[in-house]
């Protein structure tokens, strides 16, 4: 049985001899010395581990804690003759714990899914054995085998064997990615439906799966500013109002004489005071937004950077690999009636070539059949194939004039590489750095929360003035260097207005320095980058910058519940605690100011665990 299991009898046989009790002491009157045994034997079972708790935080010198504030009420409560309500509140304070602990595990619950990714073994193959052993026994260069359904424990490339990879718990994707010879394959993911092969490239201890049980185990110690304060808040408001608890008591009684209303009232003030409300939905609602992050592949790193993520106004983008794929492919054939033969042509005399130009135009190509042809490479120009008296040259306007070729200057942004059959020209092929498929979708997510996008790139100003239009953001900056970024940063960290929060988004891979400077670093596709685990706050675990606008949301719903939860319990046990010295607080009313806002307030933090 769990542990809230066996809280949740305690708490039904509780109410259920609380119930006897209140009914035979109505309809028989009993010695005033047996109707109290009787209720403290039912207050023990209640509360045992609370007076336990409370005790034992005297003896550590932690005084001033809630379960002290509980005890103390409930004992003062045995001494002003309120036995059923001593055991009410204790009662009522025991359901609202069991309710925390629900929330707590639900909200903790997505986060800790992560920590399923780390395997228990490996299979190890090994002078044609197959060895099970700790992933972290295994070196680099060594064969791992995976079979269908198991995870791979260890980074690396697939050398035998095919199968479909399930990259939900990384990645949040629910497709799975097709995996053969020659792919990278990340520790985390699992083989659906055959049997790999894996070289391993890394040890476990710097494996993708590794970083990320480290990140996770260690977000909870960067603490937002809202979790401190709580934290400070508790720290000098429990004793603060034990001191008003105890002068409530004795000061106006010595006028009056009338002790024991005002020691109920003292003790009503104190079931009131409890900060229990603060104290655990605030941390409740970070956990939940984390948690609901985690299920979308952002990690984040802890409630610090969630709460800067939610102030973020100002996103600065680097280009290459972030706002583009950071590849070369064919973006355009002219004239397009002739795309199939100028691309076949020119794949004929590009098929030796290792140049990633050459490889884009094989690329969209596919293989042109055709063996036999001469190819000479035309430094800085282009490449010539022969064969057979024919001659096919591509490659730019140069190696065309050389030729004696006329063509056409495209109106177009990229690489052009002109192609020409026997001195007669076919057309051009044009060549650049693609757009990603969200990027222009994910700009617009993030101008509609508000937020100025700004975009860094080390390309001239020609393909930066069409890039930054084609997606859309606010500004831009071209032709930098990598240190030019860092500085780049720094004037609009300078130049951003107070309170103002910066966020740079990168691949991660060059991009460490700019990270850590931003108040906000955000890591694109960071499964694969060492760098980025390590220098940015936010990692997404794909390479889809459409969850940037549904991070920010997130993180904003996160920081709107807590400022809720806040005002909230603070609103009304200022209120309750104003009106407890004028008689107009009754043991049941400071119940609720405790218990109840405290249920309150922590299943408004449980709503930040929804995406």
């Amino acid at each position: 049985m769990s542990r809230n299991q066996r809280a949740l009898v305690r708490i039904l046989v509780t109410t259920v001899l609380l119930a006897v009790l209140v009914a035979v002491t109505h309809l028989i009157s009993l010695p005033w010395y047996w109707e109290a045994i009787a209720y403290l034997a039912v207050y023990l079972l209640i509360g045992f581990d609370i007076v336990g708790e409370a005790v034992g935080g005297i003896g550590r010198g932690q005084v001033f804690d809630e379960n002290f504030l509980m005890v103390l009420a409930t004992i003062g409560a045995f001494g002003t003759g309120e036995y059923p309500e001593a055991v009410a509140v204790m009662l009522l304070y025991q359901i609202g714990e069991l309710f925390q602990r629900y929330a707590v595990g639900k909200s903790r619950g997505s986060i800790s899914e992560l920590m399923n990714l780390r395997p228990d073994t490996a299979r190890l193959l090994a002078d044609g054995q197959e060895l099970e052993v700790l992933p972290e026994e295994v070196e680099v260069g060594q064969i791992i085998l995976v079979k269908p359904g198991e995870r791979v424990p260890l980074d690396g490339v697939v050398v035998r064997g095919e199968s479909a990879l399930d990259t939900a718990a990384l990645t949040g994707e629910s497709m799975p990615r097709p995996c053969g010879p020659g792919d990278e394959i990340l520790s985390g993911v699992i083989s659906t439906s055959g049997v790999l092969e894996i070289r391993v490239e890394k040890v476990f201890y710097d494996s993708t799966v590794s970083k990320i049980l480290d990140m996770v185990e260690n977000a909870s110690g960067k603490k937002a500013r809202a979790e401190k304060f709580i934290t400070r808040f508790a720290k000098y408001y429990t004793p603060i109002v034990v001191c008003l608890a105890v002068v409530l008591a004795v000061v106006p009684p010595l006028f009056d004489g009338q002790w024991v209303l005002w020691i109920q009232k003292a003790l009503n003030f104190l079931v009131v005071s409890c900060p229990c409300a603060l104290v655990i939905s605030v941390p409740l609602s970070f956990f939940g937004g984390i948690g609901a992050a985690s299920k979308k592949g952002i990690l984040v790193k802890g409630g610090s950077y969630l709460e800067q993520l939610a102030k973020a106004d100002i996103f600065v983008f680097d280009k290459t690999g972030t706002l583009t794929k950071g590849s070369f492919e064919v973006t355009q054939v002219l004239p397009e009636s002739g795309r199939e033969e100028i691309l076949r042509t020119a794949a004929i005399a590009e098929r030796g070539s290792l140049h990633p130009i050459a490889q884009s135009v094989l690329r969209a190509a596919g293989d042109p059949g055709e063996e036999g042809w001469s190819l000479t490479e035309e430094a800085g120009r282009g490449v010539r194939a022969e064969k057979a008296g024919h001659v096919i040259l591509a490659g730019n306007s140069r190696l065309m004039e050389e030729a004696g070729i006329s063509v056409p200057v495209p109106d177009a942004l990229g690489t052009v590489v002109y192609v020409a059959w026997d001195g007669a020209y076919l057309g051009c092929i044009v060549i650049a750095d693609a757009l990603k498929e969200d990027s222009i979708a994910a700009i617009e997510g993030l101008k509609a929360l508000g937020a100025a996008t700004v975009m860094l790139t080390g390309d001239n100003e020609a393909v930066a003035a069409a890039v930054a239009k084609q997606v859309g953001v606010t500004q831009y900056a071209a032709g930098l260097l990598p240190g030019d970024k860092v500085q780049k940063v720094e004037e609009l960290l300078q130049k951003k207005e107070k309170g103002s929060v910066l966020a740079f988004v990168g691949d991660g891979i060059n991009d460490a320095p700019v990270l850590m400077r931003a108040d906000v670093g955000v890591a694109m596709g960071g499964i694969g980058s060492d760098a980025a685990i390590e220098a940015a706050d936010v990692v997404l675990m794909h390479d889809r910058l459409s969850a940037l606008p549904v991070a920010k949301e997130i993180a904003s719903k996160t920081m709107k519940i807590v400022r809720q939860n806040i005002v909230f319990a603070l609103g009304i046990k200022l209120l309750v605690l104003a009106l407890t010295p004028f008689g107009l607080v009754s043991i049941w009313l400071a119940i609720f100011a405790d218990v109840g806002v405290a249920m309150l307030a922590i299943l408004n933090a449980m709503r930040a665990g929804r995406v």
